[in-house]
């Protein structure tokens, strides 16, 4: 993609690019995402939570990874992921970062 000689690898960038777009998640639903496998996604999950670029919590028996608001540089990360998200090509932005996050209101039409 684009930045991932900067973290490491194209699974850890796309772990990222994917937590700035949509906020949280948890491996199953990046991987799904991205059509790699789980194990790469936990591992990268795992390193930034070590690194303490991320935290998790549990949401049943889901592990959920969000952003660490402590995290010194932060601000600075996530403004280079934004703008990498902003100079994707448009059909890979549709692809990977559009996805419908929330349940439609009920009765509304299609």
């Amino acid at each position: 993609m684009i930045i991932s000689e900067l973290f490491g690898n194209e699974t850890a960038e796309k772990v990222l690019l994917y937590l700035e777009s949509y906020g949280s998640g948890y491996g199953l639903a990046i991987s799904k995402t991205f059509e790699c496998a789980v194990s790469q996604v936990q591992r990268q999950l795992e390193r930034f939570e070590r690194e303490g670029l991320l935290v998790s919590r549990l949401v049943g028996k889901t592990r959920l990874y969000e952003w660490n608001p402590r995290y010194l540089l932060l601000g600075e990360v996530r403004a280079l992921l934004s703008k990498a998200l902003s100079r994707l090509p448009d059909e890979m932005s549709e692809r990977y970062f559009r996805n419908r996050q929330r349940p439609r209101r009920g009765g509304k039409p299609t």
